[in-house]
């Protein structure tokens, strides 16, 4: 005979654990990830205080399982762009299309009407305040830079491959520096002039800049 109060507490864990999880990932992308601490994550959930050590191991542990669910999330969607891509060339996609699929989820998941925008705001976070796993991870986790380096270096058989690498290198310091508070700077050195309406014409600015690099 099954026991009915089995399934009902194996759904309270798991909501629990939701709970923490999006109450710990819009803390720390608002606040940073030392000015949060255990006792914000569970008052912010409505959970008991040792709900982050009982479903995550610690605070450091958590922060990292949000890093690696977001991350993997937008890089499966930066590989379905790739792959869709490849799918319209027959394999061989040109280089805009190649850095769209790079550029164009990031961009899109930091809308303002967009869910996603916490993560983004969380992995920026990780990039200058990471723990040391998730530095780890930043810097040696490359796998899924290198179907985007394969494609470039598909698309440009012309150019030698340090190059390419070094020219995927600074498109990605593209994606890395469009924060508000880059934005917000070269507003006021534009005097107004740089204010973008939407995500798509900003986009559009990013490959237009991007492509011209790639075929020069």
């Amino acid at each position: 005979m099954t026991d009915p109060v089995a399934p009902l507490e194996d759904n309270t864990e798991a909501a629990t654990k939701a709970a923490v999880f999006c109450a710990a990932e819009r803390l720390f992308a608002l606040h940073g990830f030392q000015n949060v601490s255990v006792r914000d994550i569970t008052a912010e959930a409505g959970v008991n205080l040792a709900s982050v050590n009982y479903h995550f191991g610690s605070k450091d542990a958590l922060l990292f399982e949000i890093f690696r669910r977001r991350t993997a999330e937008l890089n499966r969607e930066r590989a379905r762009m790739l792959h869709e891509a490849n799918a319209r060339h027959d394999g061989k996609p040109p280089v805009r299309e190649i850095l769209e699929a790079l550029f164009a989820p990031p961009l899109r998941w930091g809308t303002t009407d967009n869910d996603r925008r916490i993560s983004v705001q969380f992995i920026i976070r990780s990039r200058s305040e990471g723990t040391p796993e998730m530095r780890e991870a930043l810097t040696n986790d490359v796998s899924h830079l290198a179907r985007f380096a394969d494609a470039l270096i598909a698309a440009r058989p012309d150019l030698p491959r340090e190059t390419v690498y070094w020219r995927l290198h600074f498109c990605l310091g593209m994606v890395h520096n469009n924060r508000f508070a880059e934005f917000d700077r070269l507003h006021v050195l534009s005097d107004g002039a740089t204010r973008e309406g939407d995500v798509e014409g900003l986009l559009k600015r990013m490959l237009d800049f991007a492509e011209a690099g790639f075929l020069a």
